[in-house]
């Protein structure tokens, strides 16, 4: 990717903005994105871990800083600045990146 990328002015642009990261075994991670690695780890702060399901707490719990591997990530979800929730393309409401 060249410096002037339009997916890189993209991935910039979600710098510091609150992401909801949903991976393969169902939990959904919440947390501020920081930044990436080479193979695409995304690097996140502040971040809650949640387990959503029958039978699971609806309770979260706070991890800190943490690094998903891409390979494990389904979704990407971005909170709009203007907005008090996630919101943006898709059926479900979610900005896909």
């Amino acid at each position: 990717m060249s410096p002037s990328s339009p997916r890189l002015a993209r991935l910039e642009g979600l710098l510091r903005q609150p992401l909801r990261v949903t991976i393969t075994d169902g939990r959904i991670l919440l947390g501020t994105f920081v930044g990436t690695d080479k193979p695409l780890n995304l690097v996140l702060i502040n971040a809650e871990e949640y387990r959503v399901g029958v039978g699971q707490n609806g309770d979260g719990r706070y991890v800190g800083q943490i690094l998903v591997p891409w390979r494990l990530v389904e979704k990407v979800e971005a909170q709009e600045k203007h907005s008090a929730g996630f919101v943006g393309r898709g059926g479900d409401g979610g900005m896909y990146l």
